[in-house]
């Protein structure tokens, strides 16, 4: 019996002392553990912050480009009849989204939504005014007829579109 209180007297100090040591292990790995994971973060951060605020900037250029007024002066003289000036500016159009499709990544999914009802909006816009002239018209009759529409409505589709992206740019990342 007395060889069994001896063996408690040395193993009861022994086994707090391991559990205390490996408590306070615990602790400190679990610390080391969370600093590298904020590490990480913060890096990824570092990195993604400007490659997310060139998207937002690229979009803000698309939704420009995109404009009707914009769309007419940078693509006016280029063509003679309605029908191929309304088929230049839909390829402008899709060829600019296409460029810029990877962009989505780095946004919000209600600002991609946006930009991309902005994008059919404006095609609409366009698709609509050439609807009710002649195919072979000249095609400075569309672009009165786009500045008429956009006039009438008083609404020009990317503009909501990228108000929308620069609040949410502000909010996000200023």
């Amino acid at each position: 019996m007395e060889l069994v209180a001896d063996l408690i007297k040395v193993l009861l100090p022994a086994g707090l002392v391991l559990w205390a040591m490996y408590l306070t292990i615990s602790s400190f790995l679990k610390k080391e553990i969370s600093q590298k994971e904020l590490d990480i973060k913060a890096e990824s951060i570092k990195t993604l912050l400007p490659i997310r605020l060139q998207a937002y900037e690229r979009m803000a250029l698309f939704l420009e480009r995109i404009s009707p007024n914009n769309l007419l002066i940078r693509l006016s003289g280029r063509v003679a009849t309605v029908a191929e000036f309304q088929q230049l500016m839909l390829i402008e159009i899709r060829e600019e989204f296409s460029h810029n499709l990877s962009q989505q990544v780095y946004m919000s999914d209600e600002a991609w939504l946006t930009i991309k009802n902005a994008m059919n909006e404006t095609v609409t816009l366009i698709n609509l005014s050439a609807k009710d002239l002649a195919p072979e018209a000249n095609a400075l009759a569309l672009s009165k007829q786009i500045l008429e529409v956009v006039l009438s409505k008083n609404v020009i589709p990317s503009d909501d579109a990228l108000k929308f992206i620069k609040q949410e740019m502000r909010d996000n990342f200023m």
